[in-house]
């Protein structure tokens, strides 16, 4: 078939998870034999262009900085928009699908307007669907009205709908989705062996690894490594990954005195943060927004717990068996995360072996390729317009 993506971002020149399934599913679909393009903004330097084994990367737009501080500009997403736009008005009959992410919805609603020229169908994955109080604290009265607005149209788009958790696949039914939405489960692109039965390193470790951005709560690492380490005096962290909470990051941790206790290394290659994992004590993602938690299954792919934060807004808990691969802290304040810290730490090499019995028994739902099975036979299954 002739399949069309549609991303402003391309990993690994940003990082997300969007990010890497977008890339996975380009790749995997390529091998497979279908004809793929992938639609987004030029993220890279002159001479360093995507070499992606069997897929045309088309940049629709030019390199432009997609946040201001920690929320994403308007001004790309428009522009993406209208590169997607001129692009499917032009070559949209070449395609069978355009699968597109719902964020930033420009994107998609240039899908919908262009549908009746190229008479393709669309594909569409729901990562997230923010509430009115979440886009009303984020965008503030006018603006927050309008994003959730736009988000409601883009819903009643005729479109084959994914969601990756239960929490946003409701939310999208709520929205008026025309049609069923299916609930992928997995993204997980890694080996799907059992993890080895490696013990915890010594002394004891909490490890981070992700953006640093407002909804991560990066700091409520270190606060909660504080706080444990009343009960866990020899406890170290360190904390992988950059973005603008960095320096809060850094200057809470010399506010408690803690420069000898937590490393601060920024991105490192990914062996490293595999290392990390596969000795933690635990993995900690005190997240308050999650489309998905991919943090918890690549936790459990080396045998370490992990830790997340119960919210409204998170669904990373879904992947969460209490007290099997990790724990779901009630609060997202250093001493309730603590706790949950330390119950790692006493349950030991039990809890780490019900971790690796979890990511074995769950392996095949969590993987990318089940959900490249259930995309596929989508794509398959509605005759073009």
């Amino acid at each position: 078939m002739r399949i069309c993506l549609v991303y402003d971002c391309l990993f690994p020149w940003t990082v997300g998870g969007a990010e890497r399934w977008y890339r996975n599913l380009a790749e995997r679909l390529a091998a497979e034999g279908h004809e793929v393009t992938y639609l987004t903004l030029t993220q890279w330097d002159e001479g360093d262009a995507p070499d992606l084994p069997g897929v045309e990367v088309v940049a629709v737009g030019p390199r432009m900085d997609l946040y201001v501080g920690d929320r994403r500009k308007i001004g790309p997403p428009l522009r993406f928009g209208l590169g997607v736009f001129a692009h499917l008005l032009r070559r949209g009959r070449h395609y069978d699908v355009v699968h597109t992410a719902s964020f930033p919805y420009f994107s998609l609603l240039a899908a919908a307007v262009t549908k009746p020229v190229g008479r393709f169908r669309i594909s569409c994955d729901w990562h997230e669907v923010w509430s009115r109080d979440y886009w009303l604290e984020y965008l503030g009265g006018v603006g927050g009205r309008v994003g959730w607005t736009i988000q409601r149209v883009c819903a009643q788009v005729p479109q084959t709908a994914y969601a990756f958790s239960r929490l946003h696949a409701g939310r999208l039914r709520g929205l008026g989705l025309r049609g069923e939405v299916t609930v992928l489960t997995g993204e997980y692109a890694g080996s799907l062996a059992p993890p080895p039965a490696d013990p915890a390193t010594t002394p004891p470790t909490v490890v981070y690894a992700g953006r640093m951005i407002p909804e991560k709560r990066t700091p409520l690492v270190v606060d909660a490594i504080a706080a444990a380490r009343e009960r866990i005096p020899d406890l170290r962290g360190r904390i992988f990954g950059a973005g603008p909470e960095a320096e809060k990051v850094r200057a809470r941790i010399a506010e408690l005195g803690l420069e000898d206790v937590i490393e601060l290394p920024g991105f490192v290659a990914a062996e490293v943060v595999d290392e990390a994992m596969r000795t933690a004590t635990c993995v900690l993602q005190p997240s308050s927004r999650e489309g998905y938690g991919m943090v918890v299954v690549e936790a459990a792919s080396h045998g370490a717990p992990a830790i997340v934060v119960a919210g409204d807004d998170n669904a990373a808990v879904e992947l969460v068996d209490e007290g099997v691969n990790g724990f779901v802290a009630p609060e997202a304040t250093g001493a309730s995360i603590a706790d949950a810290i330390v119950a790692c730490h006493e349950r030991g090499d039990e809890l780490r072996a019900s971790t690796r019995e979890w990511f074995t028994s769950n392996a095949d739902r969590l993987s990318l390729d089940g959900s490249l099975r259930t995309v596929a036979a989508g794509y398959a299954g509605t005759p073009r317009p």
